[in-house]
């Protein structure tokens, strides 16, 4: 009987934390959780963020990348703390005992009059709240400090938590500032480094969710490979992919969905999508689903006739063979991202670009190619990672070529979600939706 109520408590737990989410076992974050202690010389102090409150409440909530990376909650206003295992000392300096790696989750108080706008949360008094997350102990909100300070036992110790920088605000930020004042033996250090280390290579649930959100973009692609006609709005056509990947178990836009035709295809974060499409035009569509928290991020060339002039041909061949000349130039545990690199990709594509064709003034045509040629993705559409790394097993990535000439009123880029496979071998996750001019039209011929 107990463990039925307790099957049927995770069931409810799960769909009042929003999950529709596709969880990984709580192994895997357990998994990762250890793998970060061991990089990190100090505690380890996280901070889910919060809820809106208020006005903004009704624009819901997404977990902070990181912590749902160590985590697997999506739940807002909880901590975790980790404390990497250290042996016994016993000399002139010190005398300690053994710690075992420690590992908490914090979870908030519940409050029941919020539950009856945002739900039920689980709370720390439930005996089953280890079961359910995968973490060794849970506790209230208010016993956080003191756990810190019984962890750092009266010496100074580094707290590695995540700072704000560029910028960027953290959800760390204001709940620390209690620990700051009330512990001088505390010094604080960015984790951001040691988790993008982490997640550089993805373990094989997140390769399962990345192919996921892959295989609802390309469907949603394909609808707008049928969609984009003369006199159809760029609005109507992001309306429709998003119908059709969030059918497909998507929760939201990976990125703000971007569909520009005529000038408007060479603005690369162009958002509006509001012009009405015109024959004659292209339409550069960069579009994709996030599914369980993992992104893709996928991009198309459309003619708005339904086939291209000869000088959109000639473009966007050139931006076709830059990014099958950078296919091919792949190596495992060589080729890189980064310009200026050795066995760089995307020197590759750019050298291509500049040897293939000419603007109108005789130009070569790699001034038009003005971003870079590829990104991680994972649980951001531009993931958290080591770019200073050879592409290896495990690492998934964009490679993304285009050429941007807005004289010409003409902007081509073609995007694809790759795969390195644990052999080594490149993987195009995005293989079912066409590229070439011919498959292109024809699909866009298509009944």
């Amino acid at each position: 009987m107990r463990k039925l109520l307790l099957s049927l408590f995770v069931v409810v737990f799960c769909f009042a934390a929003g999950s529709a989410l596709e969880r990984q076992a709580n192994s895997d974050y357990h998994a990762r959780r250890e793998a970060l202690s061991k990089r990190v010389d100090g505690i380890v102090v996280l901070f889910a963020g919060v809820e809106n409150e208020g006005p903004n409440a009704i624009y819901g909530f997404r977990q902070d990348d990181n912590y749902y990376y160590l985590t697997g909650m999506s739940e807002p206003g909880s901590a975790l703390l980790i404390a990497p295992a250290t042996p016994a000392r016993e000399d002139a300096k010190e005398n300690s005992a053994a710690r075992p790696f420690t590992e908490i989750l914090f979870l908030p108080a519940r409050n029941l009059t919020q539950e009856k706008w945002t739900g039920p949360k689980l709370g720390p008094e439930n005996l089953d709240a280890p079961h359910i997350t995968g973490f060794d102990r849970v506790e209230e909100m208010g016993e956080l400090p003191e756990e810190v300070a019984r962890l750092a036992g009266g010496k100074r110790t580094a707290i590695f938590t995540e700072m704000a920088s560029g910028g960027e605000p953290s959800a760390s930020t204001a709940p620390l500032e209690f620990l700051k004042r009330s512990n001088s033996l505390l010094s604080f250090q960015d984790v951001k480094p040691a988790l993008a280390s982490l997640r550089t290579v993805k373990d094989a649930g997140e390769r399962d969710l990345i192919r996921k959100a892959v295989d609802a973009s390309v469907a949603a692609h394909m609808a707008a490979f049928k969609a984009v006609k003369p006199n159809v709005t760029e609005r109507e056509v992001s309306a429709l992919m998003q119908y059709e990947w969030d059918r497909r178990g998507c929760e939201r836009p990976a990125y703000t969905p971007i569909v520009g035709s005529g000038f408007f295809s060479t603005v690369l974060h162009y958002s509006a999508d509001s012009k009405t499409m015109k024959t004659g035009d292209v339409v550069v569509i960069d579009a994709a689903g996030e599914y369980s928290m993992y992104a893709a991020d996928i991009t198309r060339t459309l003619p708005i006739g339904g086939h291209f002039t000869p000088r959109q041909r000639e473009i966007y061949d050139i931006v076709l063979g830059a990014q099958e000349a950078a296919i091919a130039a792949f190596q495992s545990g060589k080729s890189h991202l980064r310009r200026n690199s050795e066995a760089s990709l995307d020197q590759v594509a750019r050298d291509y670009i500049n040897s293939h064709g000419k603007d109108l003034h005789g130009q070569a045509l790699g001034q038009y190619f003005i971003h870079g040629l590829g990104h991680y993705i994972g649980l951001n559409v531009h993931d958290a990672g080591d770019y200073s790394l050879p592409l290896g097993p495990g690492m998934a990535f964009t490679i993304e070529p285009g050429i941007y000439i807005p004289e010409e009123n003409l902007g081509v880029r073609i995007e694809d979600d790759f795969l390195v496979d644990q052999d080594g071998k490149l993987i195009k996750l995005s293989a079912a939706l066409p590229s070439k001019v011919e498959d292109v039209e024809k699909a866009m011929a298509a009944k």
